[in-house]
């Protein structure tokens, strides 16, 4: 039946043409972001899944940067703790050119003397952003001997949560001038006169023989027996430190390797986050460029099929005339 009323096939044509308009603007839309879920409108599953996996990526982020900062800390304390060793040894072949007899160990002293203030500066040097952990005060407020870098971040049933790697600094303390224990450090701990071992307590009053390693002074010994044995001891106490000190700077390579091996890590949790967001929101663009151009076709059929439509009704005229 011909209506001037009603025009069917319009309408028809309108409604196909208005649906080709909508999924060619959604086209145009995931071309020019680049995303097929580019709101919760678009796949809500998908989009909060997404949300929750960019925040992760994000947080992994900022755990790299930590991750970095603390590689860089761990390596000022082994720098400083492996030259530490190296001036320990010299001080060691000091005394131990000094225990032949006649040699004027007041000059000696002089270059023990260098090496030792050496020692101090160089602890004391070895900060970074703030952190020293070879030259501390065990006595500050909120002082911790066990040192947390952020390494990693963890989601269990939709929870977050930290994870970090401990590094306890207790044996690669050189200097601590905590008053109370009157220093623990390696170079700063009181040592047995005889075998030369760090007291694991520091005594209240120490002995007269006893000694640290930047307290160590040979300047008045002579050739006596008893001179030599203190000078023995000193040989002893330098070769326990550098022990001591070769085991701090394993303990802080080891720390590095761990490290390392978390950044590697991390990198690759990253890589593989953002290969799943781009999975479940990311616009297949050689699909959306051959559907753009269907599109843009089937929209020029539309408008000619509604024209067509539309001048169908001009035909009636025709039967009136």
């Amino acid at each position: 039946m011909a209506s001037i009323n009603t025009n069917i096939a319009a309408m028809t044509a309108l409604r196909s043409l208005t649906s080709t308009n909508d999924a060619l603007t959604r086209t145009q839309d995931r071309i020019s972001t680049g995303l097929r879920v580019n709101t919760a409108a678009d796949n809500a599953a998908y989009w909060s899944i997404a949300t929750t996996m960019k925040s992760d990526t994000s947080a992994l982020s900022t755990v790299q940067d930590a991750l970095g900062l603390g590689a860089a800390t761990v390596d000022v304390a082994y720098t400083a703790l492996d030259e530490a060793k190296n001036l320990v040894i010299k001080i060691k072949d000091k005394l131990v050119a000094a225990a032949q007899p006649g040699l004027d160990r007041a000059k000696i002293q002089t270059e023990i003397t260098e090496l030792q203030a050496q020692l101090k500066g160089m602890a004391d040097a070895a900060t970074l952003q703030g952190q020293n952990w070879l030259s501390v005060d065990s006595a500050a407020a909120g002082y911790n001997a066990s040192k947390k870098i952020v390494s990693s971040i963890a989601r269990a049933a939709g929870t977050i949560s930290v994870q970090t790697i401990t590094i306890d600094t207790t044996s690669m303390v050189l200097f601590d001038s905590n008053a109370a224990v009157a220093g623990v450090g390696i170079l700063d701990a009181y040592r047995n006169a005889t075998t030369g071992i760090r007291y694991p307590t520091q005594p209240a009053t120490p002995a007269a023989t006893d000694f640290t390693i930047v307290g160590i002074n040979i300047s008045a010994l002579t050739d006596s027996t008893a001179d030599l044995a203190t000078l023995d001891g000193y040989i002893k106490g330098a070769d326990r430190a550098i022990t001591e000190l070769a085991a701090g700077a394993t303990a802080l390579g080891a720390a590095k390797a761990r490290i390392d091996i978390q950044q590697t890590f991390v990198s690759s949790l990253k890589d593989a986050l953002e290969g799943g967001i781009s999975q479940l929101v990311d616009a297949d663009m050689n699909e959306e460029s051959t559907r753009l151009q269907a599109l843009q076709v089937k929209q020029q059929l539309g408008i000619q099929a509604l024209s067509i439509a539309n001048s169908s009704s001009q035909s009636i005229l025709s039967l009136f005339r």
